[in-house]
């Protein structure tokens, strides 16, 4: 059962919307990036007319102001200059490493690799070849899509977060409103019900008759209480989880068709955990009864109790048609049911009993034709 397709319709939307955006602004710092490494070959372009007119001028004719502003401005693209005879000039890099030929063999082939080299040319031949780096400004810039993508990324983690904690705050709002509103409904009529039985027996009719109606009313005060518990943030005490279980396990057996054959079995005779038990018990119905329906009332159900360690695990078997792998953690998600009138709400309450109230864990050990092992993990209080 899927709920709100409109709202995971507008979740698609968003996340490709978002994309859309992402994209432009990747595509965009990409467009601008070239530009500016035009711009950067443009300049090298003109310092490399000057420095034509600086190899063309005589030794007592003046440069104009034009030639030496030229090759003076130009303070941050790292610049190796080879002439015709193979000697190297260098301009912003420092000395100690324009003295090491091994490094200046490098950075020439690593600023080949990076712009293509501008030849300085007279009357077709060649003087001088000018290799040069990315200026400082423009390596930072090649590295901003990326510390774009990580903010992006980081932004994106933190509203991913922040609706996962609003949802998750809302789905609790609306856990607690329901159980309380269901509490607080249950609880009129129960009242009138204890007051008639009392009548009843004053009226002297068949004993028989109101004590099963006392056992009703006992169970009815029973869900009362695990609903408004659901409602709030229940006590745990210490309990011996072995008792607790076969008090589940007994009351199911006595309710259930006899066309359902029931098995208990324990490693150990008790062991003190810390426990909410009308919970606790309400998981164990939520599981066996779900085993109920995955065998269409007839087959075997087993619970049985081991010891791992620090921790105790409870294991509910059936000889249902059992579940796909697939949906091993999908089944607990509020919603999820392979029944056509049901709310898929069972095993999400019985997880949140588990994980959240008592700080346990619960998956499908095993699946299959055969049936179906779900364990709970709780630790033993030692």
């Amino acid at each position: 059962m899927n709920f709100n397709p409109r709202k995971k319709a507008s979740n698609i939307i968003l996340l490709i919307s978002s994309f859309v955006i992402v994209s432009l602004i990747l595509w965009n710092t990409n467009s601008f990036f070239k530009n500016f490494k035009e711009e950067e070959r443009l300049k090298m372009e003109i310092w490399a007319t000057a420095q034509l007119e600086l190899i063309q001028s005589s030794v007592d004719q003046e440069l104009g102001n034009l030639t030496l502003k030229v090759m003076g401005n130009n303070t941050s693209t790292p610049m190796i200059l080879v002439n015709e005879e193979g000697s190297i000039k260098t301009h912003n890099i420092s000395l100690e490493k324009a003295m090491d030929t091994v490094y200046i063999q490098r950075k020439i082939r690593q600023f080949e690799s990076e712009n293509e080299p501008i030849h300085i040319i007279q009357e077709g031949e060649l003087l001088e070849t000018l290799y040069y780096g990315n200026s400082e400004v423009l390596n930072k810039l090649k590295y901003y899509p990326l510390a774009l993508l990580l903010i992006i990324f980081l932004f994106g983690t933190v509203i991913f977060f922040f609706f996962k904690t609003n949802k998750a705050s809302e789905q609790n709002k609306l856990w607690a409103g329901m159980a309380k509103e269901t509490a607080h409904q249950i609880g009129t009529p129960l009242t009138s019900l204890l007051g008639w039985n009392e009548l009843l027996k004053s009226e002297k009719i068949n004993p028989d008759i109101t004590k099963e109606i006392a056992k009703d009313i006992t169970r009815l005060e029973t869900i009362t209480d695990r609903f408004s518990k659901i409602g709030s943030i229940p006590d745990l005490e210490v309990h011996d989880i072995v008792k607790e279980t076969e008090k589940a396990y007994e009351y199911l057996k006595r309710r259930s068709s006899k066309l359902i054959h029931f098995a208990f079995s324990s490693e150990i005779d008790e062991l003190p955990v810390l426990l909410n038990p009308p919970l606790y018990n309400w998981s164990i119905e939520n599981l066996v009864k779900n085993g109920i329906d995955a065998m269409k009332g007839k087959g075997n159900i087993a619970i049985q109790i081991e010891k791992k360690g620090q921790f105790v695990n409870i294991l509910v078997s059936d000889t249902g048609h059992g579940i796909s792998k697939s949906d091993f953690q999908n089944i607990f998600n509020p919603g999820v049911t392979s029944k056509k009138r049901g709310w898929g709400l069972g095993l999400s309450l019985v997880k949140r009993i588990v994980e959240e109230y008592h700080k346990g864990k619960i998956k499908v050990l095993s699946s299959s034709k055969e049936g179906t092992i779900m364990q709970i993990s709780l630790r033993a209080k030692v």
